[in-house]
């Protein structure tokens, strides 16, 4: 019997993905059926409309590369067109609050998609099974209803966050919206109740037909263009018939004489890797896990690697990243110095807010030791569903700096730097972690520490994404609730700012696999909805 394993926040993708790899699929078209799911059963997390990066090996082909697939500004914008609405930047750095929020809801809110192209291209360059049988499971659910699960139930009703426009508020904009997720009385639907998505379904066919060209050249592309423009959209059929994703070799460094594997700016990945540098100077297990001094540590490495982002990293075709710097070994050593001096790293933020963290991620391992590993996501979702279209825009308009002249300031056909880092380690050549999570700005946080789990610590999958996690992507550190008290107090006592969450699970959703001597281990995020399901082929 030859293994195989799939991980998803969503069960419903996980099976569709698990199904595929039972009748011969590969990792790709596994995970594309997967994601095409989860933009059906948790419809503001992902999507068609929404943004993303990928990484893919296939060691029988020699391939190993990346496909990014961030959404970019409309070439209708301009970068002072905000300038004079700025409130607030978020608390992580990830998002500006805007006077009367056109920057997060609403038709100027979107940026052009990427995710239904990526996708495409996955199958068609290294997948092996026909587009129309990998669109199919995303149809059927579409077309004969889903059960709200408590995860996406519980998104719904958080309300605000911090500036941002309220959740309900985002999925009442649209009468589609209004349809799909309320009651007759406006409450929203209960947990177990079953969404079904006609006009989804509907377009859905039609791309399985057409092909993503109907989508960005087409009649699809038509029908959104035309609502674009009957409501004052940003986005325009321009837009769309000039996108273009990017395909590269994955960035690359070492920690503990293994290999790591992520993506390159404007994805999160040269923060990954410059915190492992940084990290790989200090004895973390003499540390010991969740200790104060493991905690500070780690915070001050997240907070130079956060700073160096806000100052340096962006779009590559607008910003001269200092990869080489940034990704060095001698830039982390002596980062590592200032730390173990006791100096604290500062994170400037413009009167800060907290930001929401909506994306998703599925990785697998296939039998042939092919391995796929995507984040993908809407940001924070638009609220704008086109009549008759059934899916949810990106809202990624809100994450560029309304001030001129900054790396991450609005310019026409420019993407923003996203945390999305979709990694895999290798141990000498061979695949030993393939994993990502979804969580907004704190997506590189929480993947730092699921691989020093694993690495360091030497947990299996399913502990290291479970352990307790902790951020610092400003001055604070934000900590889980079940991380003790007693850690937290000698960090008070030397003047940190400490915020403790009141729930268990958080820090970005991690999802991973790790191929071991022993076979496929898988972890899903306990604190989502999500499983790691193993298949068994002869």
């Amino acid at each position: 019997m030859t293994e195989s394993m799939i991980v998803a926040p969503q069960p419903e993708a996980a099976e569709a993905g698990a199904r595929i790899l039972k009748r011969g699929g590969n990792a790709i078209d596994a995970a594309i059926a997967a994601a095409l799911v989860q933009g059906v059963v948790d419809p503001q997390m992902t999507g068609i409309a929404g943004f993303g990066n990928c990484q893919i090996f296939l060691p029988g082909k020699n391939v190993h590369a990346c496909i990014d697939f961030h959404g970019k500004t409309p070439l209708s914008a301009t970068e002072d067109m905000w300038a004079d609405r700025l409130i607030s930047e978020t608390r992580d750095g990830f998002g500006y609050v805007l006077r009367d929020h056109i920057n997060d809801l609403g038709y100027q809110s979107i940026t052009t998609p990427g995710s239904l192209m990526a996708y495409a291209q996955a199958v068609e360059n290294y997948g092996s099974w026909d587009w129309q049988d990998i669109c199919a499971p995303a149809i059927e659910f579409a077309r004969n209803g889903f059960i709200i699960r408590p995860r996406v139930h519980s998104w719904w009703t958080s309300g605000a966050s911090l500036g941002r426009v309220a959740v309900d508020q985002r999925l009442r904009f649209s009468p589609a919206g209004k349809n799909l997720y309320f009651q007759a009385d406006g409450s929203f639907k209960d947990i177990g109740q079953k969404i079904v998505n006609k006009d989804m379904a509907d377009t859905l066919e039609r791309i399985a037909r057409h092909g993503p060209d109907i989508f960005y050249q087409g009649e699809i592309a038509e029908q959104i263009a035309s609502d674009m423009a009957e409501h004052d959209g940003l986005l325009s059929l321009k837009d769309l018939q000039s996108y273009k994703t990017t395909q590269y070799q994955p960035m690359q460094s070492t920690y503990r004489g293994m290999d790591i594997a992520t993506n390159r700016p404007p994805g999160g990945g040269i923060m990954l890797l410059q915190m492992m540098n940084i990290l790989e100077n200090f004895d973390l297990v003499s540390l010991g896990h969740n200790s104060a001094n493991y905690i500070r540590t780690l915070s001050e490495a997240m907070k130079a690697a956060t700073a160096d982002k806000e100052a340096h990293v962006g779009d590559p075709a607008f910003v001269d990243v200092p990869v080489g710097k940034l990704n060095g070994k001698q830039y982390a050593g002596a980062i590592a110095d200032r730390i173990k001096s006791g100096e604290k790293m500062h994170v400037e933020r413009f009167n800060a807010q907290q930001e929401s963290k909506d994306t998703t991620h599925v990785a697998v391992i296939d039998a042939r030791g092919n391995c796929f590993t995507m984040t993908h996501s809407l940001g924070m979702p638009s609220g704008v569903i086109t009549n008759g279209l059934g899916f949810m825009y990106n809202g990624c308009m809100g994450v560029f700096d309304p001030r001129p002249g900054r790396t991450g300031s609005v310019a026409p056909g420019k993407s923003r730097f996203s945390s999305l880092c979709p990694t895999i380690v290798f141990n000498k050549g061979t695949p030993r972690i393939v994993l990502g999570a979804p969580g907004g700005t704190q997506i590189a946080m929480g993947v730092l520490q699921a691989l020093l789990n694993v690495i360091d610590f030497g947990m299996p999958m399913s502990d290291a994404v479970a352990a307790p996690r902790f951020s610092a992507t400003s001055n604070v550190i934000d900590i889980m609730n079940r991380i003790p008290q007693y850690s937290v107090e000698p960090l008070l006592n030397e003047g940190y700012e400490v915020i403790r969450s009141p729930l268990s699970f958080g820090i970005a959703g991690v999802h991973g696999i790790e191929s071991t001597a022993t076979g496929l281990q898988g972890g899903a995020d306990p604190g989502m909805d999500g499983m790691a399901l193993r298949v068994l082929t002869p």
